[in-house]
């Protein structure tokens, strides 16, 4: 049986776990728009971003992205898969956030 402060932790989990997706979305694309600026379209690895901001500008396409991205991090979020949201914030960091840092501090 789960008490209430079971639930009131697990909540407080999800709701860091989701704001800190929703930061790492954020920052994200925020390098992504700067390394695009800095270097072209061919710096961008994920060939859709790359296709998308070819298509309708960067901007506009990062900003899309992030939305979807931030909109999927909010159903799981709402569905009450935190654990999921977690480990995707952390796949966001090691695998787009981090090598954009190195990227831009040449």
């Amino acid at each position: 049986m789960r008490t209430l402060n079971s639930i009131s932790a697990r909540s407080r989990f999800g709701d860091a776990a989701f704001v800190a997706f929703v930061l790492v979305q954020i920052a994200d694309g925020v390098l992504t728009y700067q390394g695009i600026a800095l270097f072209g379209v061919g710096i961008e690895a994920n060939p859709l971003i790359a296709w998308a901001a070819k298509m309708f500008g960067v901007a506009l396409s990062l900003i899309v992205i992030k939305l979807f991205a931030v909109t999927c991090g909010s159903v799981l979020h709402l569905n009450t898969m935190h654990g999921a949201l977690g480990a995707l914030t952390l796949v966001y960091l090691a695998a787009a956030v981090w090598p954009w840092t190195g990227v831009l501090a040449l």
